[in-house]
C-alpha cells in the first residue's frame, strides 16, 4: 500500500491579501510541482499553514487540489487534530473528496499517552478506508510517537507508513529495528533526507521541494537507485538554503521564497507574520548559490 517512493512537496497555501486562499496561484504551483517531477502533493499539513483553515476552507483546499492534480501524482490529505473527533470528521470527508492517503500528525497541546496516541490513531484509521501516514513531529507538538506503539499502530491495515520530523536518526533505526519492511518511512526534515534513506527511508516529505522540486526528487531517487554520491552532493549543495529556509519558523521563510521565485505573495495567517530583512537576505544570497535567483 506505498502511497509514494521519492520527493512528496509539503506544499504551501497561498493567500491573496484579503486571506482568501488564492487558488490560481495554487494551480501555478501544483503545474511546477507536477512538470518537475514531484512525487506527491502533501496538501493542508503543517507548511500549508492547515491550523488556520476553517473546516470549510481546509476540505475545499482539499477538494480544489485534487480535481487539479487528476490522477497524475497521489494526494496526500494532512487531516490531523488534538481532537479526536474532529480527526475523524475531517479524515472522512477528506476520504469523500478523493484524496489517494491522509498525513495525521500527533495530536498536539492534550499531552496524552503512549495508550492515548494508539487510540487516537486507530479511531482514525476505523472510520476510513485510504492509507494513512503516521506523523512524528515533538519540536511542534511535545509528543512522540514511540516505536514501539509505531509497530503496535502497524497491525492496523490502513496505517501504512510514518513522516519521521524527529531529527533524530536514533529515534529512526529504532523504528526500522522494530517496524522491518512492515513500514514506510519519510524524512519530515531536508536536512537529513540522504541519512535518513540510509537506514530504510523511501522519500522525503520537504518544505525544500517547494522551490527545487527536481532536485529534492533527484536527491531521493539517485539514492534508490544507488547513485549515492548524487544524492550526497544534492544534500550538501542544498544544505545552507534548507537552513535558510528554516531561520524563522516555517512557511514564513520558504513562502518569501517562492514570492522571490515569482510564486505570488508571501501572505501569511496570524499568528505568523513575514519575515525580518535579515532573513530575506539570508534567502536571496543562498537562493543565488544554489541558482534559484
Amino acid at each position: 500500500m506505498t502511497l509514494f517512493r521519492g520527493s512528496g512537496v509539503a506544499i504551501v497555501t497561498p493567500f491573496n491579501e484579503d486571506m482568501t486562499v488564492n487558488y490560481e496561484e495554487l494551480d501555478k504551483l501544483i503545474e511546477f510541482q507536477i512538470a518537475n517531477k514531484t512525487d506527491a502533493i502533501i496538501i493542508a499539513g503543517t507548511t500549508g499553514e492547515a491550523s488556520t483553515l476553517s473546516d470549510e476552507e481546509h476540505l475545499e483546499l482539499i477538494g480544489h487540489t485534487v480535481k487539479k492534480v487528476n490522477g497524475r501524482l497521489p494526494v496526500i490529505a494532512g487531516t490531523g487534530s488534538n481532537d479526536t473527533r474532529h480527526g475523524i470528521n475531517l479524515s472522512v470527508e477528506a476520504e469523500k473528496l478523493g484524496v489517494d492517503g491522509l498525513l495525521q500528525v500527533t495530536p498536539y497541546y492534550n499531552k496524552t499517552t503512549q495508550k492515548g496516541l494508539k487510540e487516537h490513531f486507530l479511531a482514525i484509521a476505523d472510520a476510513v478506508n485510504i492509507p494513512i501516514i503516521l506523523y512524528t513531529v515533538p519540536g511542534r507538538t511535545n509528543m512522540p510517537i514511540a516505536p514501539e506503539t509505531v509497530l503496535e499502530l502497524l497491525d492496523h491495515p490502513n496505517i501504512i507508513g510514518l513522516k519521521d520530523a524527529t531529527g533524530d536518526l536514533g529515534y529512526t533505526v529504532a523504528v526500522k529495528a522494530l517496524c522491518g519492511d512492515k513500514i514506510d518511512i519519510y524524512s519530515g526534515n531536508d536536512d537529513i533526507v540522504v541519512p535518513l534513506l540510509s537506514v530504510g527511508g523511501i522519500g522525503v516529505i520537504s518544505v525544500l521541494a517547494n522551490c527545487a522540486p527536481l532536485e529534492t526528487h533527484n536527491m531521493v531517487m539517485n539514492y534508490l537507485e544507488g547513485n549515492v554520491s548524487e544524492a550526497r552532493s544534492l544534500q550538501l549543495k542544498y544544505k545552507e538554503f534548507i537552513d535558510a529556509l528554516f531561520a524563522e519558523a516555517s512557511p514564513i521563510p520558504v513562502k518569501s521564497a517562492l514570492e522571490l521565485m515569482g510564486y505570488g505573495k508571501s501572505n501569511l495567517r496570524l499568528p505568523l507574520t513575514s519575515p525580518s530583512d535579515s532573513t530575506v537576505e539570508l534567502l536571496k544570497t543562498k537562493m543565488k548559490e544554489v541558482g534559484l535567483l
